[in-house]
């Protein structure tokens, strides 16, 4: 740890995405004292740093964090640039504290207090706020040394455009939402393998009439936000199950993949001669690039506290760390519903984490007060 002084703040949110700019709202709504770190140069560019083409999967109308709708029309489906405008505005607009360029190097603790480690000096909080997603290291599978060098390897949070691509034959491993979507946006130019077990598909189209009637009050708003939740036992059951399985196809559909010449194979278990295998034991010989769409690390390695599980996923009830106090999460994959890692859910699990900690403040300012009366000292006048 540098020797450089550390900054005391009350409270500090590491991560500046959708669920860190949530909980810095709700924090300031409250009068806590807060400072946002994040490790992007700018706002909003976890988003811009993904694939070209990428757009949300709910429409504008449920694009919005607490107290500033996305400004479009509400059945719009945004870019991902226009997501990360989006972000940077709503930080600009309530004037939220955020320390840009700053990567989060280590979380730890000393005595009641946890100290925050970052490329540009030392923090020291009552209370942090882990606000990202479980998806922040790519995984690869240990073949992936094995194949041919010929091979241009490229991470699905890599890839941009077909231009990157060397000439030939492309597969992507992987068949979830972004690996197909990859797919189709890979094909220009190119033939195009999937692999990977079919994940299953959502039963409408997302920008048709039936999800206009449907998606919102039924299942954003209804199934995904209300009944899916950890306090309900169908919510605990689904989340169980969510944690460790793909979610359908939302947008692409198997039919466009198919009109796509998109070539379906089963999943890729090694290398033989250089080139990818597969399940069914054929070799593609032609396959000049491997795009890999196979998941991610939480990427928590830097906190260095006990809270994790034997799965590597930290224990929390709804945000609130166990069994360590003034640690917090929001943004986790089916943190309190399946709406968690959604525009329109985050808010609520920061309000509910926001509130926390505004109470532990509460309790602790009055703790230090009654402590102040017992020993006689004189209390500043009360406003």
């Amino acid at each position: 740890m540098s020797s450089q002084k550390a900054e005391r703040i009350h409270t500090i949110v590491i991560g500046a995405g959708q669920a860190g700019l949530s909980v810095g709202h709700a924090l300031q709504a409250r009068r806590v004292d807060v400072l946002i770190l994040d490790a992007n140069v700018r706002i909003g560019d976890a988003w811009r740093h993904r694939w070209d083409s990428l757009r949300l999967f709910t429409p504008a109308k449920f694009d919005g964090l607490a107290g500033l709708p996305f400004p479009a029309d509400p059945n719009y489906f945004p870019t991902k640039d226009e997501m990360a405008d989006y972000l940077e505005s709503y930080a600009r607009h309530f004037a939220l504290p955020v320390r840009s360029s700053t990567r989060v190097t280590r979380l730890t603790r000393t005595g009641d207090t946890l100290l925050v480690e970052t490329t540009g000096g030392t923090y020291e909080a009552a209370d942090v706020v882990v606000a990202m997603a479980n998806y922040q290291s790519p995984v690869t599978p240990a073949f992936a040394g094995q194949l041919d060098p010929r091979i241009r390897q490229i991470q699905s949070a890599e890839y941009r455009n077909p231009a990157q691509l060397a000439e030939g034959d492309v597969l992507i491993v992987g068949a979830g939402n972004s690996g197909a979507e990859i797919a189709l946006d890979a094909r220009d130019g190119h033939r195009v393998w999937l692999a990977g077990r079919d994940t299953g598909q959502v039963p409408f189209r997302i920008g048709g009439l039936a999800a206009r009637l449907l998606l919102g009050r039924l299942m954003l708003r209804g199934i995904f936000h209300h009944l899916l939740t950890v306090d309900t036992p169908i919510g605990r059951r689904v989340r169980a199950k969510a944690l460790h399985r793909a979610a359908p196809l939302i947008r692409t559909r198997r039919t466009e993949l198919a009109a796509a010449d998109v070539v379906r194979v089963p999943r890729v278990t090694g290398v033989t001669a250089g080139m990818p295998a597969l399940a069914d034991g054929r070799v593609l010989e032609s396959v000049r690039n491997v795009i890999w769409c196979t998941g991610y690390h939480p990427g928590f390695s830097w906190i260095d506290l006990p809270i994790f599980d034997a799965n590597g996923e930290p224990r929390h009830t709804k945000g609130i760390a166990a069994d360590l106090r003034g640690l917090y999460f929001v943004g986790l994959h089916f943190l309190y519903a399946f709406s968690s890692t959604m525009i329109h859910g985050v808010s609520r699990d920061a309000a509910r984490v926001a509130d926390a900690i505004a109470a532990r403040h509460s309790s602790s300012a009055e703790s230090a007060r009654r402590m102040t009366i017992s020993s006689g000292a004189r209390l500043p006048a009360r406003v």
